[in-house]
């Protein structure tokens, strides 16, 4: 016999959580960790994203023509981010 389970999210506290300093902290080691291992063409840029009511989160880039074609010919930053 199947029980009924109602799941109820509680939205304050999972954008507490999403936007906490301990979640900034992760996802800034995360971020310098993959453009670290992507290579010294490659920057993690820390940001507040505009969905999520100010979530944290960042973005690993490119900084330069070597940097574009080393993940367009060889996928440095997608292997760093599996890594």
């Amino acid at each position: 016999m199947a029980t009924k389970i109602r799941f109820e999210m509680n939205h304050d506290g999972w954008r507490e959580i999403l936007c906490s300093q301990k979640m900034a902290d992760a996802c800034n080691a995360v971020g310098e960790r993959i453009a670290s291992e992507a290579g010294q063409d490659f920057a993690y840029f820390p940001a507040t994203l505009s969905y999520g009511g100010g979530r944290v989160g960042g973005f690993v880039r490119a900084q330069s023509i070597e940097g574009m074609l080393a993940e367009a010919t060889g996928k440095v930053l997608t292997k760093a981010v599996h890594a």
